[in-house]
């Protein structure tokens, strides 16, 4: 969350209340108190609305699979060049691919541990 960790959370807390005083702290803990709930009912009246305008399909969505993390785009080119088939080649035979098409995403290969004694992927389209 933009850096910032519990000590430094709490750091700030504690400026804050110096700051603010012990009179009027009791009235901003309570403002903060409405603001984050006011903010959670925003966010549970956004999820009802979504739920209620897509139907029974929102509960269906598999989210992970729209996480952008998961976007590899030389997986996306390499199933688009592998839909049309094998290519010709000038003779009129047809040119064997070595390109195997990639089933998990590079998101997904990162978080894979590797086995004892196995190599590491190494790119060779990386520069």
């Amino acid at each position: 969350m933009f850096g910032l960790t519990f000590e430094k959370l709490l750091i700030i807390g504690v400026i804050a209340a110096f700051l603010i005083g012990p009179e009027r702290l009791p009235l901003y803990a309570g403002k903060l108190r409405q603001f984050v709930r006011s903010l959670r009912d925003f966010a549970d009246g956004a999820k009802v609305r979504m739920r209620d305008e897509m139907g029974p399909e929102f509960d269906e969505v598999d989210w992970k699979k729209l996480d952008p993390r998961q976007y590899d785009p030389r997986r996306i080119i390499r199933e688009a060049l592998l839909e049309d088939g094998p290519a010709s080649g000038a003779g009129g035979t047809v040119a064997a691919t070595a390109i195997k098409p990639v089933t998990e995403s590079a998101y997904a290969q990162r978080k894979r541990k590797l086995q004892e004694g196995a190599v590491p992927p190494f790119d060779t389209e990386a520069t």
